[in-house]
């Protein structure tokens, strides 16, 4: 019930994914990516099969410049690119036969948690939202990340990579996670330091653990909070992990109070990496199943 697919951008970038088709001859389509670097084989299909189950379509893909979607350059992290993106996929997933294009959900997580806040905002055709542990004030989270006498050199890489790119040198690189504890990467965390080196070769797809230096300064200048307040009355599902320092808990939080009706909260007794799998997952899958089809008029 899962097939391959692939589907091209307007500027002709090609995305490759995968889509889970319902049932029924014709029903919601929910549209997924993943986040910060991550690939579709990270604990995704879980969360798909679970939408499928219920009576849903589900498109998963990989987001430009990283996994097996094209793009250039490879580990380029660009949030309004991505955005854009994910509307096209709409509209990609609006054309399948199998779906009902007036019911389109849009699901995130981490860094995709965030895009899916600002295209809920901006595109009236999704009718459904759900963020997973998503970032939402860019800079603050940056600065929880990276240790106040670090950011003068950090932003004088921000400025030596403009400077070559523009000579037409190639961009600077860094690592996603460091081999060990103090090593300079993009996420700085013992948890994700574990989450990506633990994964099997079947759940790593065609990660690589090397994004550039523009992506990093991208990610302090989005703010996708500043959208929430937008959403309403497209219906808002918002998963905060309790124990996440990745992606603040608190941080979360305020959006969600500065989100409007309707909305809704769940609070996971886990880490970032945590809300993918096991008793979390149990936990707020079927949550955001219900969430869904109760928007998505599914029976």
């Amino acid at each position: 019930m899962r097939k391959d697919v692939s589907f091209k951008t307007e500027d002709g970038t090609e995305l490759i994914g995968w889509f889970y088709q319902a049932e029924a001859t014709l029903a919601p389509c929910i549209i997924m990516a993943h986040g910060f670097s991550a690939t579709k084989e990270m604990h995704l299909s879980g969360f798909a099969e679970t939408f499928q189950k219920a009576g849903m379509n589900v498109l998963v893909y990989d987001n430009r410049n990283l996994g097996s979607s094209g793009g250039q350059p490879r580990g380029e992290i660009d949030p309004d690119q991505q955005i854009s993106d994910y509307r096209d996929a709409i509209t990609y997933a609006q054309q399948l036969d199998p779906v009902d294009a007036e019911q389109i959900g849009i699901w995130g997580s981490s860094y995709s948690g965030g895009h899916v806040l600002v295209i809920a905002a901006k595109d009236r055709r999704v009718k459904c939202v759900v963020s997973q542990v998503p970032l939402v004030y860019g800079l603050e989270n940056a600065q929880r990340l990276v240790r106040s006498d670090h950011w003068a050199g950090l932003r004088a890489g921000f400025a030596a990579d403009r400077t070559g790119r523009l000579n037409g040198d190639a961009p600077l690189r860094l690592p996603v996670v460091g081999e060990k504890e103090g090593d300079p990467c993009a996420l700085p965390t013992d948890d994700s330091r574990e989450f990506f080196f633990g994964l099997s070769d079947e759940d790593r797809g065609a990660w690589e653990n090397d994004i550039t230096l523009r992506s990093m300064e991208l990610f302090t200048e989005y703010e996708p909070g500043n959208w929430v307040s937008r959403i309403a009355p497209t219906p808002l599902m918002l998963v905060a992990g309790r124990h996440d320092h990745l992606t603040p808990a608190d941080l979360t939080l305020r959006a969600y109070e500065n989100a409007m009706e309707p909305k809704k909260l769940l609070i996971l007794d886990c880490a970032h990496f945590e809300a993918y799998t096991d008793a979390p997952f149990d936990i707020s899958a079927p949550a955001q199943c219900a969430w869904f089809a109760e928007h998505l008029g599914v029976a």
